[in-house]
């Protein structure tokens, strides 16, 4: 679950990157529009996965090290 959240946050913020720089949500372009539903499960599921990506910063060390192996 962890690699898959950091993936799509990962994700997320490459599209932000592009927005900003660009001024193109990729994401949306590739989905047809900011508003299709595709696009929308997406955006819901890069928002969830950060959401989870807090807990990474209260775990203790030797628990993150277990969940990379």
């Amino acid at each position: 679950m962890d690699t898959i959240s950091l993936i799509l946050v990962i994700i997320g913020a490459l599209n932000w990157g592009a927005i900003g720089l660009f001024g193109v949500d990729v994401v949306a372009t590739i989905f047809g529009g900011q508003f299709s539903i595709v696009s929308r499960i997406i955006f819901t599921l890069v928002g969830l996965a950060g959401i989870w990506c807090i807990t990474l910063l209260f775990r203790d060390k030797s628990d993150s090290s277990e969940v990379m192996k």
